[in-house]
């Protein structure tokens, strides 16, 4: 199985853990796990480096998850990067304003092993 190269994105360090936690838990190989705090650092690790998919929360100071993703297309290294939100909003309007700007996937926060497996697996194949 390939091992996968992952940026998690979340202000909180314990959110970024549990995700990669979840991660693994889920069976996803990984190679090497990226870990940012806001979009601006997102970015800035993209520009250095391709990730085979990316995790992020929406609501985070600085540029939020929703305005990374907007950036993240107009990288040549985050060109179809596929993207899954994790956040705790629950309105439509924003779960339809991350597919909107370029995510694939959304997972709501407390999350299983088997919901990040399913939203991940289809990404990575």
């Amino acid at each position: 199985m390939k091992k996968n190269r992952v940026l998690i994105v979340d202000d909180s360090a314990v959110m970024r853990k549990i995700v990669e936690r979840s991660l693994r838990m889920a069976g996803v190989e990984l190679d090497n796990v990226l870990e940012a705090n806001d979009g601006w650092e997102a970015l800035a690790l993209a520009r250095e480096t391709r990730a085979d998919l990316v995790l992020c929360d929406i609501n985070m100071p600085g540029m939020d998850g929703l305005e990374f993703v907007r950036q993240l297309g107009s990288l040549d290294n985050g060109r179809g990067v596929p993207v899954v939100m994790i956040t705790t909003e629950a309105g439509q309007g924003r779960v339809g304003e991350a597919f909107s700007c370029g995510a694939r996937g959304y997972i709501r926060k407390p999350f299983t092993p088997d919901q990040i497996r399913e939203q991940v697996a289809p990404l990575l194949a």
